[in-house]
């Protein structure tokens, strides 16, 4: 293996195995800030050591082990400032010392709980929800601070702002790393579902790189929802939310050409969509609604996707339903890119000129000035009307917006069409 491939595996290792990393030192040192840190620093040593020793077995086992030796000396460093870590200090290196290292005992038997307990206090009380989110989705949905910035629609000094102050509060409050109970968790939960539906899509539509999808996120979020949906059976939204990723996820296969290239929707081969996962959603949508959540975000949008799950044939899809969807959506949720959807939506059941009414009012959305998926969709709109000049300088602006490769070659690809 040459150096650069090794390298090349380090980066998919590190973007699967730093959430649970992270997560695990976290619970250790209730400290974000430090765990993050720590995690960063083993990846150096990986980065250092992989070349030439060769990628271990179990890499995130590895990676585990290197950062809990670090740990053990942090908390060496620390030991007179605090007597809790005094006693974790000696717990772990007793360990250490007596136990021959062992990368697969490393890793903890109960990671997912670490994982949902990083969620739940990176959501502490304390933080507002845009220093939630985005401190949850760095830590956990591997994003970068530019594509959190893509996207929430802000600037990148405005994400990273956030993420310091998060790290910093949290660490001044000493927030508990556990789940709460009762009525401690009603107030956060809201939060953390944003944090995993937010995971999902970015699993579902990378924001950039080379890849269309990045599914192991989409199975991440997905197991974290259906762990939520155990710990609060009664809150309908917890269910909408899981129905939306179970029939979203049945998708994934059918999204990705054997090259790697994007299928758009209406063009998926709809054989290959996972039934199993669409009866799923369609049960956890059924349960969100018996429960009186009907109308709530995750639930709409659930129902959204259960119209196109429903529909074997695309031409079969009940576009005025799903549009009328939208409109409720934009109700409860009211948002620049949920008006986009309804757009989309209403030019597929009233037809394209009725669309890009719609999509041509949110052109001045301060929002929307850098949303590839704005001009996207004008694009496409455009060219049905048949107006091809305009709809081939639209999809070379949306390709321009994306950082997605895959996308903007799709979006080049339309735009070449247009002088077909």
């Amino acid at each position: 293996m040459t150096t650069a491939d090794t390298h090349r595996a380090i980066e998919t290792v590190w973007k699967i195995e730093a959430p649970r990393l992270i997560a695990g030192l976290a619970r250790m040192l209730r400290d974000v800030g430090q765990a993050e840190d720590l995690a960063q620093e083993a990846l150096v040593v990986a980065l250092e050591r992989w070349p030439t020793e060769g990628v271990p077995d179990n890499p995130g086992a590895w990676l585990m082990t290197t950062a809990k030796r670090r740990a053990i000396d942090l908390l060496r460093h620390n030991r007179m400032r605090d007597d809790k870590r005094v006693a974790l200090g000696y717990e772990l290196e007793t360990e250490a010392m007596t136990h021959p290292p062992d990368h697969t005992a490393a890793l903890d038997d109960d990671i997912g709980d670490d994982l949902l307990r990083l969620i739940f206090a990176a959501c502490h009380p304390a933080l507002s929800r845009d220093m939630q989110v985005a401190l949850t989705l760095r830590m956990l949905g591997g994003l970068t601070t530019p594509e959190i910035a893509r996207a929430f629609l802000v600037p990148e000094a405005t994400v990273a702002q956030r993420i310091v102050r998060a790290k910093r509060t949290l660490a001044e409050k000493k927030a508990p790393f556990e789940v709460p109970r009762g009525e401690d968790r009603a107030p956060r939960l809201a939060a953390v579902l944003e944090v995993v539906y937010l995971i999902f899509n970015e699993g579902y539509a990378a924001t950039a790189g080379e890849e269309w999808a990045r599914p192991a996120l989409c199975e991440e979020a997905l197991r974290l929802g259906r762990v939520l949906a155990g710990l609060a059976p009664r809150e309908p939204e917890v269910h909408g939310l899981v129905a939306l990723m179970e029939i979203q996820a049945s998708r994934l296969h059918a999204r990705i050409a054997a090259d790697g290239a994007p299928i758009l929707l209406l063009d998926q081969d709809r054989s290959r969509w996972d039934r199993l996962l669409v009866r799923r959603g369609l049960a956890a949508l059924e349960r969100a609604e018996r429960l009186g959540g009907g109308d709530g975000n995750y639930a709409l949008q659930a129902a959204i996707a259960a119209c196109h799950a429903r529909a074997r044939r695309a031409e079969d899809t009940d576009w005025p339903r799903i549009a009328a969807l939208y409109a409720r959506l934009a109700h409860v949720a009211p948002s620049p890119v949920v008006e986009l959807n309804r757009a989309v939506a209403v030019s597929m059941a009233e037809g394209p000129a009725a669309g890009l009414a719609l999509a041509d009012a949110l052109r001045d959305q301060r929002a929307l000035a850098g949303y590839h998926l704005l001009p996207s969709v004008r694009g496409d709109l455009l060219f049905k009307l048949g107006r091809l000049a305009e709809a081939r300088a639209e999809f070379e602006r949306a390709a321009g917006l994306t950082g997605n490769a895959r996308e903007s070659a799709l979006l080049r690809a339309r735009a070449a069409a247009c002088l077909a």
